[in-house]
């Protein structure tokens, strides 16, 4: 079974402060590749300004990472652009990353 994980992804291509979301990534065997969304992400390696990871198909680039605990994952926080969080992950992102309980 593939290896997944909850991560922040934000699409770097037009802007720095580009359209984001929060949802489930999967990793390929190797670990290169990410899976999001129906596309595949690879690294740049050293090659990206402001982006990690990049669309295989468009070349659009990418910010991926871990989600942080305080909500502030966007790599310009003074953006208050809304990220976007998948349904299936939210409960888990608000109690395991986020620490909310709900009532």
């Amino acid at each position: 079974m593939p290896k997944t994980r909850i991560m922040y992804v934000e699409n770097k291509s037009a802007s720095l402060n580009g359209p984001a979301r929060i949802g489930r990534v999967t990793f390929s065997k190797t670990g290169k590749s990410i899976g999001y969304g129906g596309r595949t992400f690879q690294s740049p390696k050293g090659s990206g300004f402001k982006a990690n990871y990049f669309d295989v198909e468009t070349g659009e680039r990418f910010w991926i990472s871990g989600p942080r605990k305080d909500g502030k994952d966007r790599l310009y926080a003074e953006s208050s652009a809304p990220i976007e969080i998948d349904p299936d992950v939210a409960e888990e992102y608000w109690r395991d990353i986020r620490g909310q309980r709900s009532e």
